[in-house]
């Protein structure tokens, strides 16, 4: 973890899942400086303090959508990692403006006092939402997605590198569709929106890993998608659930039946890389830093769920499950 070796870290959302896997694994390596966790409910920072014991922790309440605040808790910070975001599909379409104001403007307040402050690292977490969106949290997070891009172009002065990561559904997470699934056998069956419907996947641990090895590795100006397998929503439901029979209600407003983490706009400018593609700024490309690794792809490229090369089987799936501590 020799990226945040020593260092300062504020982490907004950090009583999410994915902050809560955070918190576990910087602290179990014990070579970061500090660790802040910045976030809005008091009561999830109350309960997650009472289950760490470490020096190198500190709470601070407050809202991403606050910049004054931001702004103070964000001094002598080096690295930022915005998790914070509002993520409910039918919740972001009922109200709109609250999504903007979560995601949007506090996207906005991120990368402005990161500037301000002379933060050496901000990196975001953005969603397969973001990619040809079709619902209003998509929206807001493609707009995130960019306002992070766009503060490398901002930050002249300060040298504060802006970059964000990307992937799909993570398994076992705060809303993920298993424990869904699981409470719907109670009543019977499981609703399937869809039987084509597909979907990427990875584990909170792969979300993490991933998040930390893109702080390392980013020169500002990236957006990072991990080459995660895809999987059946109905295959899915035979491993979590098997023998339990499934219902169809239909596609609901703004769901997509096969997820899209880059389009074929963004192919121009994506590369590939061993583990992962990158989609970069012009800024960036100009540099020549990111074709001293990465292959372009083809222009006609696309990694969508239907088509991904990489899927999982109902063993290796199952296998995850239980690896994760979910099955």
């Amino acid at each position: 973890m020799s990226q945040l070796k020593n260092k300062t870290v504020l982490l907004t959302g950090g009583t999410g899942s994915f902050g809560k896997a955070f918190i576990r694994r910087v602290l179990n390596d014990d070579e970061i400086g500090k660790l802040i966790v910045f976030s809005r409910d008091e009561l999830k920072q109350f309960e997650l303090a009472g289950s760490i014991s470490s020096e190198k922790i500190e709470f601070c309440l407050g809202d991403v959508r606050d910049y004054q605040r931001l702004l103070r808790v964000s001094s002598g910070v080096d690295v930022i990692v915005h998790a914070a975001a509002m993520k409910q599909i039918p919740a972001s379409e009922l109200n709109p403006i609250e999504a903007i104001k979560t995601n949007v403007i506090g996207a906005e307040n991120i990368v402005n006092a990161a500037i301000e402050n002379g933060v050496s690292k901000v990196l975001a977490l953005s969603t397969d939402k973001a990619a040809n969106p079709a619902n209003l949290y998509g929206a807001t997070k493609l707009c995130s997605d960019k306002l992070m891009i766009a503060g490398n172009d901002l930050s002249r002065d300060s040298k504060t590198k802006f970059a964000a990561v990307r992937y799909g559904n993570v398994l076992g997470s705060r809303g993920s569709v298993i424990p869904f699934f699981l409470e719907q056998v109670k009543l019977g069956s499981i609703p399937i929106t869809d039987e084509r419907m597909t979907r990427f996947w990875l584990t909170i641990e792969q979300a993490v890993d991933f998040v930390l090895a893109s702080i390392e590795r980013m020169h500002g100006g990236e957006i990072f998608i991990p080459r995660i397998p895809s999987f059946k929503v109905t295959d899915v439901a035979d491993v979590v659930c098997p023998g339990v029979p499934t219902r169809i209600i239909g596609i609901r407003p703004g769901e997509k039946l096969h997820e899209i983490m880059i389009t074929e706009d963004d192919a121009h400018y994506t590369f590939e890389f061993e583990d992962c593609y990158v989609i970069a700024s012009p800024t960036l490309i100009k540099s020549g830093l990111i074709q001293k690794h990465g292959k372009k792809v083809s222009e006609d490229f696309r990694f969508s769920s239907e088509i991904n090369p990489y899927w999982h089987t109902k063993e290796s799936f199952k296998a995850t499950l239980k690896d994760s501590g979910i099955l």
